[in-house]
């Protein structure tokens, strides 16, 4: 019998687009692992019915959901009440039904990035990092970055974006806009992460050479079926230590489903199986 598109299911995925998301996949082994029973379904919602749809789907018959791009900030404003990390970023991608009387919104995009350039080996204490881009990816990772002691520099296109972000975390940590004529010739940056979703032409009048050394590491937050167009850049240039987003993505999975259900899943395995694909 052919099931109904309105099967009943527990947690979603809510985004624009969603076609090629991992996330049900890696719901589906967190389930099989943990012998939880953990129904999770991927919805694309038209860019403006957010807050409508999304309100019907916890009425009705989920109890919690992840969200993602462009949809972060509306879920911060959908939420009744916000963890202090979701607070602090202004952006959501984790909901949870509490007791079926509110939202709680979290952000675990930050404690998965730290997570997996932990595991990486990308990362320690006081390392100097640049972040590509000033959006709503960069804004729910920064507190974990700086949380290390990092001496983080924001480079976007935008400066005004860049200005309200180190704005916005000054008082978590040293964070400065990035600025090409102010930085030392013969200083090198431990990691770069680039935040920027959209595909834009990478180039050493963006990013001055000078910058990185054979010891820096590259993270992409974005995966790809192949390498990313920020992978080849990096690549291009000699980079010697590189990653795509594919860990962080398993990572930040793992710490909502700790939120719904009180259990942290085993994660290497996965991100294995999700790097072979």
């Amino acid at each position: 019998m052919r099931k109904s598109q309105n099967e009943n299911f527990n947690y979603a995925l809510f985004g624009n687009p969603i076609d090629h998301s991992k996330s049900p996949q890696i719901h589906n082994l967190f389930s099989e692992q943990t012998k939880i029973l953990h129904i999770y379904k991927a919805i694309n919602i038209p860019l403006d019915q957010f807050s409508s749809l999304i309100s019907d789907f916890f009425k009705n018959n989920i109890q919690g959901a992840n969200i993602t791009s462009p949809f972060k900030k509306e879920a911060y404003l959908f939420a009744d009440k916000l963890s202090e990390r979701a607070r602090i970023a202004k952006s959501v991608n984790t909901l949870k039904k509490i007791n079926n009387k509110y939202i709680l919104g979290d952000n675990t995009d930050g404690i998965g990035l730290l997570s997996d350039l932990n595991r990486l080996k990308f990362i320690k204490k006081n390392s100097s990092v640049l972040i590509l881009g000033a959006g709503g990816a960069v804004q729910g990772i920064l507190l974990s970055i700086l949380s290390l002691g990092c001496s983080v520099y924001i480079l976007n296109r935008t400066t005004l974006k860049s200005i309200n972000l180190v704005n916005q975390f000054k008082q978590y940590g040293n964070i400065k806009i990035f600025e090409k004529d102010n930085m030392m010739k013969n200083k090198s940056f431990d990691l770069v992460i680039n935040g920027i979703s959209r595909n834009i032409q990478y180039n050493t009048s963006f990013i001055p050479l000078h910058l990185f050394s054979s010891h820096t590491f590259f993270y992409d937050m974005n995966y790809s079926f192949k390498n990313t167009t920020f992978l080849d850049w990096c690549i291009k240039i000699g980079a010697n230590h590189i990653s795509d987003g594919i860990g962080m993505l398993v990572f930040q999975a793992a710490y909502s489903f700790l939120e719904w259900h009180g259990i942290l899943p085993k994660t290497d395995y996965i991100i294995d199986v999700l790097s072979k694909n």
